[in-house]
């Protein structure tokens, strides 16, 4: 029996057992193999964790000796994580909709009362953009996107958020205005977004009838790379600040300063 951790007594402290005291893949009676506690950090403050665990004792069962851990568990905070997936959510909210670089981040959960490092928000980054990519990647999500639809009109952009950091490329569908996938990259080279939009293209159920992007030459080469023959324009605002450029220059001997 593994030896409990000491609980944090400032903390309020809050128990869970798990539904069932059966084996959820047998059946067969689960009993108490013992307790355990963590300590974790949400919105509201910090907390404690008291979890009752219990093992099914069937041999045969492929769950034998196994945890099974309260299921309330996974909607506080994730596996080994010390912050509740409510601050992994604000994180990412704050980086990408409002475009935060790492010290405003840190500034603003500080400012909410929340003990944190530079290089943990950081570490909480990384997990809502993985937590984005496995919602993004299901592929039963796509058939219910595409059930009435015969064909994507395919859209990608990067976002960059700080220069020199990971740009977040996401790719939507402008029919049904849904995301298809979102993921960070250390490059914006030909190679690395021709096999992001190749995986997209293989887990549509329609095909994509066309593309819309900025006019970045890595982009336009990764397009005719991976969807060959498929119609590419620039998005309207790119190509209406495309087309106002030589009018600018004509003009701007008019600027004063």
């Amino acid at each position: 029996m593994s030896r409990p951790r000491r609980m944090d007594e400032a903390a309020p402290v809050v128990s869970f057992q798990p539904l069932s005291t059966t084996c959820p893949i047998c059946g067969h009676p689960a009993p108490v193999a013992y307790h355990t506690q963590r300590r974790i950090t949400i919105l509201q403050g910090r907390f404690c964790l008291s979890l009752t665990v219990r093992r099914c004792q069937k041999a045969a069962c492929p769950r034998y000796h196994q945890p099974y851990r309260p299921e309330v568990e996974g909607q506080w905070v994730l596996p080994y994580g010390e912050y509740g997936l409510d601050v992994i959510a604000l994180v990412g909210t704050l980086r990408y909709r409002y475009h935060h670089s790492l010290e405003e981040l840190h500034r603003a959960l500080r400012d909410r009362g929340l003990p944190i490092g530079e290089r943990t928000v950081l570490n909480l980054l990384a997990r809502y953009e993985e937590l984005v990519s496995l919602h993004l990647s299901d592929h039963q999500r796509f058939q219910q996107i595409f059930a009435h639809q015969t064909a994507a009109i395919f859209a990608l952009d990067g976002l960059r958020p700080d220069v020199g950091h990971e740009v977040l490329w996401v790719f939507r569908d402008c029919v049904s205005g849904e995301i298809l996938l979102a993921r960070p990259l250390l490059s914006e080279c030909e190679t690395d977004l021709a096999a992001l939009i190749t995986e997209v293209q293989a887990a549509l159920p329609v095909p994509i009838h066309s593309v819309v992007s900025d006019g970045q030459h890595s982009v336009r080469k990764a397009v005719a790379s991976a969807l060959s023959g498929v119609p590419h324009q620039l998005c309207h605002f790119h190509y209406l600040r495309e087309a106002a450029k030589p009018v600018y220059e004509a003009d701007r001997h008019a600027k004063r300063s």
